[in-house]
């Protein structure tokens, strides 16, 4: 918790945006998956949409090199003994709310579970990092 802790202290948010932050900060779960929605609606995108098109490309590449990877899947193999706090990684990586993350975590103490697809070697391996500092095990695939 003390990286994830580190990590909030390094984010600098840019006075333009910082009203807007401070607002989405302090909206209820609820209140942000209606915001979700809106947006998706307003723009015509979905926040499922990258996850869904990455898919396919990962599939295609089972057969390729390994030197040839570009697209990385983020799988939650074991959530360790700290479930609250791989929790809040889930819902800080994702984006879920708190339900869908704690249903995420859950389904993964039982069998592997995937959290994002489709990603860059960095963000995937930030991403590691940021579960391994909760006490979870991941597997980039």
């Amino acid at each position: 918790m003390s990286e994830e802790i580190k990590k909030d202290e390094e984010v600098q948010v840019p006075e333009k945006f910082a009203k807007i932050v401070d607002e989405i900060a302090n909206m209820s779960v609820l209140d942000l998956s209606e915001l979700v929605k809106v947006l998706e609606k307003k723009f015509g995108v979905s926040a499922s949409m990258p996850m869904a098109v990455a898919a396919a490309p990962v599939a295609g590449d089972a057969g390729a090199g390994a030197e040839e990877k570009s697209s990385f899947n983020v799988e939650l193999s074991a959530i360790g003994d700290k479930k609250i706090e791989v929790i809040k990684v889930v819902r800080d990586v994702t984006g879920k709310g708190l339900k869908e993350a704690k249903d995420l975590v859950d389904e993964a103490a039982g069998s592997p579970q995937i959290v994002s697809e489709g990603l860059g070697k960095e963000d995937a391996e930030e991403m590691k990092k940021k579960f391994e500092a909760a006490g979870a095990t991941i597997t980039l695939k």
